[in-house]
């Protein structure tokens, strides 16, 4: 079993500001994620989600405990290393798209890879692949501006994977998509993570996009509150979406002023 785990996230805590200033995001989460999974973390405003990813990002540094991905504490990357992972290891989805004006669709999908000094050439195979994947082959020259938010986001979904990563991290895809463009995104990840085992974690708010998901974990204040697992072979992601829809009138709103 352990072989199949990619990420561990072991009894960590972030807290900001001291004394009577201080905020505690996160308080002591554990859970580990397997390779080919699609996890879902969901949680009111304030729970900690976003904190969350963004440690496993190393977009910030955890208070204490330890992030390990493939075994590989996160926290004692340096430098060229750290370069390294936050470019080819994972891949970061952001909500308001961060597409690069200036710059075609083509170039800003390539751009994490010309950062690490891979060539277009090199780069063109993939591109073509994850295009196709995500239905986007006919806006590939075009500028961020001349496309509909959710092209916008299918083109940063392809960005956040041409460099093969070991897990994709996506932080409220949906949330600036109208309900149809949200469910061609959400087809498009699932098949992606069903057909080539990509590990994705997803922060949402949305119980439509969390039913694609293959487990969820709710955070309520900075701790675990809740884990739904989905039976693929059987369960149907109606059923699944009900039962996500009912943790969630659970967990209420959260006390922590934090993101």
């Amino acid at each position: 079993m352990n072989i199949q785990r990619i990420l561990q996230v072991d009894s960590v805590t972030k807290v900001y500001g001291k004394g009577p200033n201080k905020t505690e995001a996160l308080r002591g989460i554990s859970f580990d994620v397997l390779n080919g999974e699609f996890l879902g973390i969901m949680g009111a405003s304030g729970s900690g989600k976003t904190t969350l990813l963004n440690c496993i990002a190393t977009m910030i540094k955890p208070t204490s405990g330890k992030i390990l991905l493939k075994q590989n504490d996160v926290a004692m990357f340096k430098g060229g290393q750290l370069a390294d992972y936050r470019g080819k290891e994972i891949g970061y989805l952001f909500q308001e798209f961060e597409l690069l004006d200036n710059m075609t669709a083509r170039e800003n999908i390539i751009l994490p890879l010309s950062l690490h000094g891979m060539t277009g050439r090199q780069a063109e195979g993939e591109l073509e692949a994850l295009a196709r994947r995500l239905d986007i082959e006919d806006v590939l020259d075009k500028f961020p501006s001349q496309l509909s938010g959710g092209q916008k986001q299918r083109v940063a979904a392809a960005r956040a994977m041409i460099s093969n990563p070991s897990i994709v991290l996506a932080d409220e895809p949906t949330g600036s998509l109208d309900s149809k463009n949200s469910k061609v995104l959400m087809d498009k990840l699932a098949a992606i993570n069903k057909e080539q085992q990509k590990t994705i974690v997803m922060v949402t708010h949305d119980a439509n996009a969390a039913s694609y998901c293959s487990r969820i974990l709710f955070i309520q204040d900075g701790r675990l509150f809740h884990e739904l697992r989905r039976d693929l072979e059987n369960e149907r992601q109606e059923s699944f979406y009900e039962r996500i829809v009912t943790v969630m009138a659970q967990l209420g709103g959260g006390s922590a002023n934090v993101l």
